[in-house]
């Protein structure tokens, strides 16, 4: 079956749980010029979505009013009851669309205000490729096949995360990457604000974490082994109306915003910029500087109650940027942190025996059950890394499972919430075929079926364990990703066949129509052509996307499945 073999309807990414064509031929009703918006209570950034995005493609104003031919966007009980809040059923109208009157009447009712503006993203997939642009490329009127479609989805968490310290990216591509992730029907975005390379946001107490910590000399060229530099010096950050500006404009496309601060490993930028937060009994962090190149890094924070201080105050400024109502969860990190200056520092030990720990892990467990009471005595919920599992998990926390599925398994027996994100599927840094021409190679090879196949809950997991997956979520790390462009070609299109394992009610991995979602990815690069992501053709890497002479990691073999 080719692209234009596929009914309209049936080319939706996720794919749907019904599907239901009614009345004549597909395309007889439309939307024109007479089209209004009538908005129940509850919808209304629907409607301003509506406005602004198909506005803009369609050139229709979308005026307020009822009437026969109106998209008409209403709160449902009946659907909270049967698909949850984020469930929705859109409903095409063409009884309507005679010679006398024209027009189509479009009905989306959802759950709640979420499943509302989902529907209106099928809506938008329903127009066709060109409702994704920003302005009209065409005249004639826009139509619809008279269909229904009813839906919800299968995880409450759907997220990415976007690593913006090892590789800044600028604001406006943020607000952008929040567009692709509800066109996706995504609803988490796990922002990775601050590592050794980089500290992205501002603290206004706590100056010098921009200003020094936010720029670096130089950057590696390629993985961490290869011999080339960027001797360009590097970085950026947010400023708090930045920040507050991501945030809500998130929240009016019903995504939530998680933010990362990392403690106690990945800190060398902060400790670049104050010295005073590192070892100082062991290492000379006076001559630190941001860190230029990639890896697992050395300097980590001092467990010190100086320390805690200064991060409570770090996190006092997160919480009044990241509010509870939009950001419930906020993440530490807690991965990746050696223990060698620890092992040497007497400080760290006269610590360790103080609070009668068994060792360093269990003094990293203190660090991190130290912030998840301090979360939350404010009202919000700790996440880390599954390395906040090694010494004792902290009581309330719950677990972003990356070093495959036995963290998340763990954690979930253990009745503590997992997100589940294993590197060995779904960490879209990793190359997405063999060959030489796949730029910057780092890790497993994850083809498009790959990911398509990827099943978050593992089967061995019981009910009542299985419950505590909150989702699934896929990583985007920067290292090798020095711009835009090279984000989108890691991330696209291998993100929609993600969305679709988080959205929809797929059946288990090796009963997947791969083939179906193919037909389906066809019509869906186009939607991408026309939104300016520079995703990876299904032929390989066009000559400017490749990167002959970099060093990549590449690593053989099949990634084991835990």
């Amino acid at each position: 079956m080719s692209e234009t073999d596929l009914i309209p309807g049936q080319d939706l990414i996720p794919a749907p749980l019904s599907v239901e064509h009614r009345g004549s031929a597909p395309g007889y009703a439309s939307l024109d010029e007479r089209t209004t918006l009538d908005a129940g209570p509850g919808t209304e950034s629907t409607a301003r979505w509506l406005r602004t995005t198909l506005g803009a493609a369609t050139g229709l104003p979308f005026a307020d009013g009822a009437g026969p031919c109106a998209i008409r966007l209403r709160i449902s009980e009946e659907t909270a009851r049967e698909r949850g809040p984020e469930g929705y059923r859109l409903s095409v109208d063409d009884s309507i669309a005679d010679g006398s009157v024209g027009g189509a009447a479009v009905v989306i009712e959802g759950g709640g205000p979420a499943g509302v503006f989902w529907g209106a993203q099928t809506l938008r997939q329903l127009l066709g490729p060109d409702a994704y642009r920003r302005a009209p490329v065409r005249e004639e009127a826009w139509s619809l096949p008279p269909i229904t479609v009813e839906d919800a989805p299968r995880f409450g968490w759907r997220g990415l995360l976007l690593d913006v310290a090892r590789h800044f990216t600028p604001k406006d591509d943020v607000l952008r990457y929040l567009d692709l992730l509800a066109a996706h029907k995504l609803n988490v975005f796990h922002f990775h604000l601050t590592d050794d390379q980089g500290w992205r946001i501002e603290i206004k107490r706590h100056p010098r974490l921009t200003e020094v910590g936010a720029w670096r000399a130089r950057t590696k060229w390629g993985h961490r082994a290869s011999p080339l530099w960027n001797e360009t010096p590097h970085g950026g950050y947010y400023t708090q109306d930045d920040i507050r500006e991501i945030v809500a404009y998130a929240a009016e496309r019903h995504i939530t915003v998680v933010p990362e601060i990392d403690v106690p490993g990945h800190s060398q930028a902060a400790i670049a910029a104050y010295p005073e937060l590192g070892n100082t009994d062991v290492v000379d962090t006076s001559a630190l500087t941001v860190w230029d190149t990639w890896g697992v890094n050395p300097n980590v924070l001092a467990p010190t109650d100086a320390v805690l201080r200064f991060y409570e105050g770090v996190f006092e400024e997160v919480l009044d940027l990241f509010p509870a109502a939009t950001s419930p969860f906020v993440h530490v990190g807690g991965d990746e942190c050696p223990k060698d200056q620890w092992r040497r520092s007497p400080t760290a030990q006269a610590r360790i025996e103080e609070l009668g720990l068994a060792d360093e892990n269990e003094l990293q467990s203190w660090f991190v059950r130290h912030f998840d009471r301090w979360l939350a005595e404010r009202g919000r919920r700790l996440i880390g890394w599954d390395e906040i599992l090694e010494g004792g998990l902290a009581p309330g926390a719950a677990v972003s499972s990356w070093r495959g599925y036995a963290g998340g398994v763990a954690a979930a027996e253990a009745g503590h919430d997992v997100v589940m994100c294993p590197e060995q599927h779904v960490y879209l840094d990793h190359r997405q075929a063999p060959g030489d021409d796949e730029p910057m190679p780092i890790g497993y090879v994850r083809s498009l079926e790959d990911v398509y196949r990827f099943e978050p809950v593992p089967p061995s997991l019981p009910p009542e364990a299985a419950a505590h997956v909150l989702g699934t979520q896929a990583n985007v790390w920067t290292e090798v990703m020095e711009n835009r462009a090279r984000v989108d070609y890691q991330v696209f299109p291998r993100l929609a066949a993600f969305a679709e394992v988080a959205w929809s009610a797929l059946p288990v991995p090796a009963e997947r129509d791969f083939a179906d979602f193919e037909r389906r990815v066809t019509v869906h690069y186009r939607r991408l052509d026309a939104l300016g992501v520079d995703h990876r053709p299904p032929a390989g890497p066009r000559p400017w996307q490749r990167r002959p002479g970099v060093a990549g990691r590449p690593i053989e073999g099949t990634p084991p499945n835990v």
